[in-house]
């Protein structure tokens, strides 16, 4: 996944709305309709969120009769997760290092605590 699409993927997820579509499209395919219904908001908007989720490659549209329906396609929701995987690692590896230390500190005959300066 290149840097743009990476982008633009974090930027769809980065509003609220849209991270509410996808988790109503992970249940299935729907119509602006019914993604409208969900929201205070008119159709048109959420046809400019829905816009946002295409162009990030995050949802896909088709017609179906006289609907036309939104999927979801959760392949870049993957590639962002494989990406932040990388991260977790780091955090992990910084938590069990902080672990390491604390256990070390608590132990029996570990230094002791330091005097204390109050009078």
């Amino acid at each position: 996944m290149s840097d743009d699409e990476l982008d633009a993927v974090f930027g769809a997820l980065a509003d609220p709305t849209r991270r509410a579509i996808l988790g109503r499209l992970a249940q299935g395919d729907a119509s602006v309709n019914e993604l409208t219904a969900m929201f205070a908001m008119s159709q048109p908007a959420v046809s400019r969120h829905l816009k946002v989720l295409e162009r990030a490659g995050l949802v896909s549209r088709s017609q179906q009769g006289t609907m036309r329906l939104s999927h979801l396609e959760a392949e870049p929701l993957r590639e962002a997760t494989d990406w932040l995987a990388d991260y977790r690692a780091y955090w992990e590896d910084s938590f069990a290092r902080l672990d390491a230390l604390l256990a070390e500190a608590e132990a029996p005959g570990s230094r002791p605590d330091p005097p204390s300066t109050s009078t």
